[in-house]
């Protein structure tokens, strides 16, 4: 935005009388210098691209903000099919677990700090991965 405010700046100075009076007749001053709507038609045409580079930039704003977004429910559906799948893994290692074994006996006092015994399961197997 630096760069269109020097623009206007310059293109201004361009367009409007010195600060020192000048020698020369009336009449060219008149010639050089443009009627004011020439001043607001480069301020509006400078306006507009300015208003160009907002769009654009909230535009790539937004497209970088829907990339995030996709991004998240990407890895959160990958985090749901991982803990479907430990959950077929606990629901397995549950079935295949003897009760009165060691590691049993062990799981059963495991598992009382939890809702049910396949959480327990399902967060041992995560563990121990």
């Amino acid at each position: 935005m630096d760069f269109l405010d020097k623009l206007l700046a310059e293109l201004q100075g361009e367009y409007t009388e010195p600060a020192t009076p000048q020698q020369s007749p009336p009449q060219r001053k008149t010639f050089i210098q443009p009627p004011p709507k020439s001043t607001s038609l480069i301020d509006n045409i400078l306006a507009q691209v300015k208003a160009d580079f907002v769009e654009k930039d909230t535009a790539e704003e937004f497209r970088r903000q829907q990339e995030l977004e996709q991004e998240r429910i990407k890895q959160e559906q990958l985090k749901a099919q991982k803990l479907e799948g430990l959950k077929n893994q606990a629901e397995d290692w549950l079935k295949k677990l003897d009760p009165f074994s060691a590691e049993g006996l062990w799981f059963e006092r495991f598992a009382e700090g939890y809702s049910s015994k396949l959480e327990a399961a399902i967060e041992y197997l995560q563990t121990n991965e």
